[in-house]
């Protein structure tokens, strides 16, 4: 099924990325409108340049770290069982796959940039990302743990927010220089990330349902009212998130626009201005 930790990690990690994304995108934006592009992934600025890809070793080294636990600690190396796969570990094996794809794009982003081995233009690494994303996406979606009940929507809200994140990627792809779809990028990264934490703190922490426990590694409700009041709880959850997430958006803007607003920031915001008044 899972568990506490197994969701906060993952979570911290899309939350971070999430929120890194969001700024970088506000900032590029408001610094200069016109020369805006769509960015997989963003330089960490100052420190003489020793942090600039400090961002796609997160990525890299954190999807690696969390392969190896779910790979060969989870597993206690048992892979094989009588000539076939662990039945007993198809979670971990799954995890892992879906680690190893952002490792892979971690490893390609940082060779397309540091190297000339592997030159890659931006849409391509979108691509690459969204590849990611759909791996994660099939995971949970065709999961080999049955999720069921209040378990079952609360994985199925995240498979809707993973969906956000492909086809987000992957219109970066298509429209280079949108600043909507980068910024709805890490908007999505971001509310998975929460989704992940709200998970959490719901099925394996203090926040359970009413009427819900869990019991020998399952969620159970008392009654099918029970469960359905959790997944009412579990919209206003996601609602609230999305309430909260778009207003940081629009503080985050007005502060970025007061500090690095270019000129021609203002004159789109005139000229548009002047299109409402006519």
């Amino acid at each position: 099924m899972g568990s506490f930790k197994g969701h906060v990690v993952p979570g911290t990690l899309f939350l971070v990325i999430g929120l890194w994304h969001i700024w970088n995108s506000l900032v590029r934006y408001t610094s200069n409108p016109k020369s805006f592009r769509v960015r997989v992934w963003n330089p960490v600025p100052g420190f003489d340049g020793r942090l600039k890809y400090f961002e796609l070793y997160v990525v890299a080294f954190g999807a690696f770290i969390d392969l190896c636990i779910e790979l060969l600690y989870s597993t206690h190396l048992k892979f094989f069982v009588n000539g076939e796969l662990n039945p007993s570990h198809m979670n971990d094996f799954e995890h892992s796959g879906m680690l190893l794809m952002f490792f892979i794009f971690g490893v390609i982003a940082l060779l397309s940039e540091k190297t000339r081995f592997l030159p890659l233009p931006e849409g391509a690494l979108c691509l690459i990302i969204a590849a990611a994303f759909s791996a994660e996406y099939l995971l949970f979606y065709f999961h080999s743990t049955t999720h069921k009940g209040l378990e079952g929507y609360y994985h199925l809200l995240l498979v809707l927010l993973i969906g956000l994140c492909i086809v987000s990627t992957v219109a970066g792809a298509l429209l280079p220089t949108n600043f909507a779809i980068d910024l709805s990028c890490g908007v999505a990264i971001s509310l998975q990330g929460l989704w992940f934490y709200q998970t959490a703190f719901t099925l394996y922490g203090p926040m359970m349902p009413d009427g819900c426990w869990l019991k020998e590694n399952n969620v159970v409700c008392h009654s099918p009212d029970s469960e359905v009041r959790g997944e009412l709880l579990a919209n206003f959850q996601l609602f609230f998130m999305v309430l909260g997430v778009f207003t940081s958006v629009v503080g985050a803007y007005a502060f970025a626009a007061s500090r690095f607003e270019h000129s021609d920031t203002r004159s789109l915001h005139s000229g548009q201005n002047g299109l409402d008044q006519d």
